[in-house]
């Protein structure tokens, strides 16, 4: 039963940038450079029909292509348990996965209760001292990636492995302007 998620992902460049963001941090796993990706919706298990009522459902998604910018560093958690990036407001963004979610819900996904988050996950830790983290966090505070287009957006199946989530691409969906 494949492990599904949708996903924008990140130009070569702009994972460059986040990948020289990574210094030595207690407890902390970095995630790989060709794994870094903006999560849109995480679904979860599905049976191979609901994921063909998934792909049928994305593919009816309506939204205009756009640009995002990547900035400034945080975490999530207390005591952190996720290093992260975020980035500038983008009401396009925010439409597009409202448009995800209420395809899904369609496709019979049970709808997300959490708000949406937009960021990119750089580093997943365990017992970071916050000490450790909070000068971390000063020092890339003015952090700011190159903009990027986002012209498409993809599902992934993630398999789960002792070296970490391996993922691969299930479906494109482009965006367009008309």
């Amino acid at each position: 039963m494949p492990r599904l998620f949708v996903a924008i992902d990140l130009p070569g460049n702009v994972r460059e940038e986040l990948v020289s963001l990574r210094k030595e941090l207690p407890g902390g796993r970095w995630v790989a450079g060709d794994q870094l990706h903006l999560t849109l919706r995480f679904i979860g298990d599905v049976e191979a029909q609901q994921q063909r009522d998934i792909d049928a459902a994305l593919r009816h998604v309506r939204e205009e292509p756009f640009s995002l910018t990547l900035r400034q560093v945080g975490h999530f958690g207390r005591p952190g348990r996720v290093l992260w990036v975020g980035m500038d407001l983008s009401l396009r963004l925010l439409s597009l996965q409202r448009e995800i979610e209420a395809a899904l819900v369609r496709a019979g996904v049970p709808p997300e209760e959490r708000p949406f988050s937009p960021h990119i996950t750089l580093a997943r830790l365990k017992g970071t001292p916050h000490h450790l983290l909070a000068p971390y966090e000063e020092e890339h505070r003015w952090f700011t990636a190159t903009p990027f287009p986002v012209a498409e957006f993809h599902l992934y199946s993630s398999t789960l492995t002792p070296r970490g989530a391996l993922h691969r691409r299930e479906g494109t969906y482009q965006l367009t302007s008309s």
